[in-house]
């Protein structure tokens, strides 16, 4: 079966495979039963059969109020139980467990594409990431374009990415190979081009990418991020970046958040002022509204 989501290649796209199974079979015990009755109770009461029981004034059964109450209510009791212990469980802020000091990722969702940066290396991504295997991947996640979503289905879920906030997620890869990633929230004509390869490696050819990617890629400069990566493109090919300008990550969270204080590391550059803009006139609506 051709299916990311059954076909997990780490811990936690495993224990959301076998939640998912496990709820469908669970579901199957009033889905089946059901499915039967109707073709049993169309065949038995059909107009030819003259030897069915008609009982009009019919309208109650203490036993099957009990089975058809009773039944869903422990499914239901079951099915909740489970999904409270597993959404705790496979929370996406809550780190993974493991012994092998994680890879951080910074996630930036723009008009349509993704870059991802590696503090720790200081190098960075257009849509594509390499990581190497049985090592947590923490990526932090933000937007500077409308609210989207960072999904990889065969190391575990989505997480969304809003503009302003930073949202987290921990994937871990136990194979080695090529997985598809993409946008899973609706943003945009070149929404259906936010797509990226997920590679995963050994940690030796993880290390020949990195430096690759510092002999071979251009610099990321706050002017480069605002003149090339800010504006809108679509079915953006690949592109590495041998190094970083120092908080740029920080500076495209923070820059939305002028009404707390905080501008950001980064200079102002133009989408920030298109963006500030913005966010000003709705910061004066949102008081208009509120009657300050």
């Amino acid at each position: 079966m051709n299916i990311a989501v059954f076909n997990p290649v780490g811990i936690i796209a495993s224990q959301e495979k076998s939640l998912l199974i496990f709820s469908f079979l669970l579901m199957l015990i009033v889905v089946i039963p059901v499915m039967i009755m109707i073709i049993a109770f169309a065949y038995r009461y059909r107009a030819s059969n003259t030897k069915a029981k008609y009982s009009p004034n019919w309208s109650h059964s203490t036993i099957l109020e009990i089975i058809w109450w009773g039944i869903p209510t422990i499914l239901i009791i079951v099915l909740g139980t489970i999904t409270w212990k597993t959404t705790h469980e496979l929370d996406p802020y809550k780190p993974l467990n493991h012994t092998t000091k994680p890879i951080e990722i910074q996630a930036i969702a723009l008009d349509w594409k993704w870059l991802f940066i590696y503090p720790d290396y200081n190098i960075a991504t257009v849509n594509f990431i390499q990581f190497p295997i049985d090592t947590p991947l923490n990526f932090k996640i933000t937007a500077d374009a409308p609210m989207n979503a960072l999904a990889i289905p065969q190391l575990g879920g989505q997480i969304y990415a809003m503009q302003g906030m930073e949202t987290q997620i921990h994937w871990i890869s136990e194979k080695e190979g090529e997985f598809n990633g993409y946008s899973s929230n609706y943003s945009g004509r070149g929404f259906s081009g936010m797509n990226f390869i997920a590679k995963a490696t050994s940690m030796e050819e993880f290390e020949k990418w990195v430096e690759y990617v510092r002999t071979e890629g251009g610099n990321l400069t706050q002017s480069y991020y605002d003149e090339k990566l800010f504006p809108q493109t679509v079915n953006e090919p690949v592109q590495i970046f041998s190094s970083v300008e120092k908080n740029l990550y920080r500076g495209v969270v923070d820059k939305f958040m002028m009404s707390h204080g905080s501008h950001g590391h980064a200079a102002e550059s133009k989408s920030e002022k298109v963006h500030n803009k913005s966010h000003d006139e709705n910061h004066i609506e949102h008081h208009e509204h509120s009657g300050h």
